[in-house]
């Protein structure tokens, strides 16, 4: 018969080569296993229902002298007599006719499960499953979009980094059940008020345009887990939404364009060549400053954008005029370089914000923007008389003329009639830079 052990002879025992299972005759299939490493801890065991033998670890030794306040389970730290108050309770259940052994391994299978989902499921993992899935494939321009959720993109496809102090961060272990309206209420107004979680402002003070951005790049991310029914509701339906601009209409005139012309010679040679392209062309800041040599035909007088670099991811055939190619041809050729506009060439031309600033100083116009000179560009052209349907197709627009079914049913490219309006065009500027 097995003897009742005690405290201080559970302490007592030493290890050996061979585990040894040293049975408690003070509690029925109780035994203290002890490893040849000398890790000791508590295991019953017993006849299953179906007759099989069985076995099942309680937990480890405690040698630390309190005992639990709660009734013990399996998996603490047990004292003897905790121990024996669990094996007590096992027993119970047998006698009732449960299989304890095959309860036990479902209730781990159950714990795993819910922590596999709890870190499948935290904002930091199915942020980046958004910006890969979807963003990467349907936002033209989704580094700006997981820039806000607080991800990085290297320019050159390096491996993404999580910004200091963004939202990838603050809510990385957060599971996205449980972020809520207050939650994302908070971050769009710190966005208003002070900054983008993780990204130093440009300007100062409120700003009703962060807030819009953050909360639409948060309400796009959670609109997506919804339609994968990976939440219940979009938390930021019940966020206001901060409205969009009044729309501008602000054209340059014939003054300002040559003071314009002028003044970039108080920037850099690569953002001379791209500010001028965008009053010639009238194409949008992102689609020049990121062009690349490929897009180029090889005289240089077609510039093809793929519709994953357009705003209505639709492909755009730009003929350059002649100033527009010379412009282009004057740029130094870096060995490698893909961008056409670029420092050094690595990458496309950024810091856009310091630059315009110089030319405000430079040329000492009233306030104006860079999304300005495509609609001067426009403007311009209809001043000249070319047809608004023509207009249209050289700023790759699908509206007015081309919107609808006649859009639908009028696929023509104007390739000719585009050419001529952009050389029109071009020609009128610089009869106005020249004098």
């Amino acid at each position: 018969m097995a003897k009742v052990l005690t405290g201080s002879a559970v302490e007592r025992f030493k290890p050996t080569k061979k585990r040894r299972w040293i049975r408690d005759g003070g509690a029925q299939s109780l035994y203290l296993v002890v490893q040849p490493s000398g890790a000791k801890s508590w295991t019953m065991r017993f006849r299953r229902p179906d007759g099989k033998p069985g076995k099942l670890v309680l937990g480890s030794l405690d040698l630390s002298g309190r005992e639990l306040k709660d009734d013990p389970k399996v998996g603490q730290p047990l004292s003897l007599v905790a121990a024996r108050q669990l094996a007590a309770s096992i027993h119970r259940d047998r006698a009732q006719g449960v299989d304890v052994v095959a309860d036990h391994k479902a209730r781990r299978h159950r714990q795993r499960a819910e922590i596999k989902d709890r870190a499948d499921n935290t904002f930091a993992t199915l942020v980046r499953k958004f910006v890969e899935e979807h963003g990467r494939l349907k936002v033209r321009r989704w580094r700006r979009e997981a820039m806000l959720l607080g991800l990085a993109y290297p320019m050159d496809g390096g491996e993404q980094v999580e910004t200091r102090n963004g939202l990838a961060q603050r809510w990385g272990d957060k599971p996205v059940r449980s972020i809520d309206g207050h939650d994302v209420h908070a971050v769009v107004d710190e966005a208003r008020q002070v900054a983008v979680p993780g990204i130093a402002p440009h300007n100062k003070g409120l700003s009703e345009a962060r807030a819009r951005s953050l909360h639409a790049a948060l309400s796009s991310m959670f609109g997506w887990l919804k339609r994968h029914r990976l939440i219940d509701s979009n938390p930021c339906a019940t966020v206001w939404r901060p409205p969009p601009a009044k729309p501008r209409d602000r054209v340059l005139n014939a003054d300002e364009v040559c003071r314009l012309w002028k003044a970039c010679d108080a920037i850099h040679p690569s953002y001379v060549a791209a500010v001028r392209m965008l009053l010639l062309t009238g194409a949008r800041l992102m689609e020049v400053a990121r062009m690349e040599r490929s897009e180029l035909s090889a005289d240089g007088a077609v510039w093809t954008l793929p519709g994953s670099r357009t705003k209505n991811h639709r492909g755009h055939v730009v003929p350059l005029p002649p100033l527009a190619r010379e412009i282009v041809a004057q740029l130094p050729r870096i060995d490698g370089g893909r961008f056409v506009f670029s420092i050094d060439g690595r990458g496309p031309i950024t810091g856009w914000s310091r630059t315009k600033a110089k030319l405000d100083a430079a040329m000492g116009a009233p306030p104006w923007r860079l999304h300005d000179l495509r609609r001067t560009a426009a403007t311009g052209m209809a001043e000249l008389g070319i047809a608004p349907h023509i207009v249209e197709a050289v700023l790759n627009h699908i509206s007015g003329a081309k919107a609808g079914v006649a859009g639908t049913y009028n696929r023509a490219a104007y390739a000719p009639e585009k050419k001529a309006a952009l050389e029109r065009w071009a020609a009128h500027v610089e009869g106005l830079v020249s004098g």
